[in-house]
């Protein structure tokens, strides 16, 4: 519908614009960073199109554009829109203070722009993970610094208007939407700790000349402190819109809240301590805090199975609500037929394999076979590749349509769209990982190389990863032309609303003590329970008493042998 509930604030005009600003920001990075894309990907075909077509003036130039653009740029843009309206709409009442928000836009924009043009000057061909010695231009370094501010601004924008709800709110749950909001936000603030000391004490003052020489294994530490959270700030976002917009629009409800919450928490705690697994053969590192890193990255994976199986669970409930029996007829009767059900879903089953791929990244000896190599890009495709972007791209098929009044240009477009990028993602991330089995190394210009295997370019090898890598960019150019012609060339009136679900009412109270919310104000009661036996046998208590239908007592059984005096 066009016109807005009337259960939502009256003045939404200032939202609607600053959610605008960010979206077209990041998908001017999108766009940015897809331009290289294909260049990788037929280099991995053994197709030289850096040289053909020299708008790079090296592989690694291209490269890091690609991973500057879509991981640190386009994602983050796109959260701090999508999760600045959601917060607005999940509390139902105006953010604390418009002028900070601008001012945390216009400060994120200008990090954004000194970073592309040091990129673009090929003046910081250092790659999205810029470890030293490789050194890049100040104007990288500064700007990439004041977006990850701007990150921290938004934080502060959230405490301050979620504070405000609670004292007109007091004893009522937090909205679920809110709830996974604050903790994106907590989490990444927390994680980015480790990137701001890098740049602030080390990048910078050794690329302005101030200090001659750094530390790169400390730099390298200190990156990998936010290098691997930061996946969990990408996907997260993904993760609200699946608990609390995607149930509505499949046309049914969250199957439990609870688990939702619990996954939220869960999160918020082990996705810190775990990027010691990227650092699994450097020196100078103690064996035993590698291991401890690798424990915590399983435990994070129990957070996604939660989720798989919660959402999951929602969708088949939404599928039987229309009728369906039997064991699978539940997916025939979905919106398929719905571009933003369609591209989440997508993405969702992607991220299935992205998970157990990740497992092996994870893994302490098994990690040594991988390492390195192209099963890393595969990966990571399957993550921030298809999981993220798919959802967000989803998100935008409502969202934008609702920020415009307008509605979307083509649908059937939108449809081909999302099931196009799924099957390129499908050959393009599967053909990396069998490669990355028969050592082919990633960050490396195969179509130059001496070194190519015979193994490698079979059919169903090289050329694969270059089909597979074409049908994606020609997939973000058709998102990207129907978004576009959305705003400039539609004439019919948008007829959707903000899917939010309704609070399931599963908790009487946040998980909180003394009235304290389970938001930013609570997080040393659960980095206490996450890092102490009796805090974890206080959690277990927490959790019983909060579901007395017994929903996760078998899952809280697992721990038991852990605690045997709970």
């Amino acid at each position: 519908m066009s016109s807005q509930p009337t259960h939502y604030p009256a003045d939404l005009d200032s939202v609607h614009r600053l959610t605008g600003a960010y979206i077209i920001v990041a998908l001017i990075s999108l766009t940015l960073a897809n331009v290289p894309s294909v260049y990788q990907a037929l280099d991995s075909a053994g197709i030289n199109l850096y040289a053909a077509l020299p708008i790079f003036r090296s592989y690694y130039q291209g490269l890091t554009l690609h991973g500057v653009g879509n991981v640190l740029l386009w994602t983050t843009f796109f959260i701090c829109g999508f999760l600045s309206f959601t917060m607005v709409y999940a509390l139902r009442r105006p953010l604390a203070s418009m002028r900070l928000a601008w001012a945390t836009f216009w400060i994120m924009l200008v990090g954004l722009v000194l970073t592309v043009i040091a990129i673009l000057a090929n003046q910081a061909t250092v790659l999205y993970t810029f470890y030293p010695p490789m050194r890049a231009h100040p104007a990288f370094y500064i700007g990439l610094t004041l977006v990850v501010v701007g990150t921290w601004l938004v934080l502060l924008n959230f405490v301050m208007t979620y504070r405000r709800w609670r004292a007109s709110h007091p004893g009522e749950p937090t909205p679920l939407a809110a709830f996974g909001s604050l903790i994106t936000f907590v989490m990444w603030t927390i994680a980015s700790a480790g990137v701001a000391i890098e740049m602030v004490f080390l990048l910078i003052p050794w690329s302005l000349g101030l200090v001659s020489a750094i530390d790169p294994l400390l730099a390298r530490s200190l990156f990998w402190f936010t290098g691997h959270p930061i996946v969990y700030f990408w996907l997260l976002p993904a993760v609200v819109s699946w608990y609390t917009m995607l149930p509505k629009i499949a046309g049914g409800r969250l199957f439990s809240e609870t688990v939702a919450r619990i996954a939220f928490i869960i999160f918020l705690i082990y996705s810190l301590p775990v990027g010691l697994h990227h650092q699994y053969t450097d020196p100078g590192i103690s064996e035993w805090w590698k291991l401890v890193h690798a424990f915590f990255t399983f435990i994070v994976f129990f957070a996604s199975l939660l989720t798989m199986f919660n959402v999951a669970a929602t969708l088949e409930n939404a599928g039987r609500a229309r009728g369906a029996r039997g064991w699978l007829n539940w997916i025939l009767p979905l919106p398929w037929h719905e571009p933003a059900f369609v591209s989440q879903v997508l993405g969702m089953l992607l991220f299935i394999f992205g998970g157990i791929s990740g497992l092996a990244n994870a893994s302490y000896n098994v990690n040594l076979v991988v390492h390195n190599t192209r099963w890393i890009v595969g990966h990571f495709h399957l993550t921030v590749g298809a999981a993220v972007t798919l959802t967000f791209m989803g998100i935008t098929y409502w969202l934008v349509p609702y920020l415009t009044g307008r509605a979307l240009w083509s649908r059937r477009l939108a449809l081909v769209q999302a099931w196009s990028f799924f099957v390129g993602e499908v050959i393009f991330s599967e053909t990396l990982h069998r490669l990355g089995l028969l050592g082919m190394p990633r960050r490396s210009q195969i179509s130059a190389a001496e070194y190519v295997m015979p193994e490698w370019q079979s059919f169903i090898g090289m050329p694969l990863v270059g089909i597979g890598g074409t049908i994606m960019f020609v997939s973000g150019i058709l998102y990207l032309l129907n978004i576009v012609l959305t705003v400039t060339a539609s004439r019919q009136p948008a007829r959707v609303e903000v899917p939010l679900a309704g609070t399931a009412g599963f908790f009487a109270g946040d998980l909180s003590f003394g009235g304290v919310g389970a938001g930013i104000e609570s997080f040393p009661l659960f980095a206490f329970l996450g890092f102490s036996q009796e805090g974890w046998r206080l959690l277990i208590r927490l959790i019983w008493e909060f579901l007395p239908d017994s929903e996760l007592h078998v899952i809280i059984l697992c721990y038991l042998p852990f605690h045997n005096r709970i």
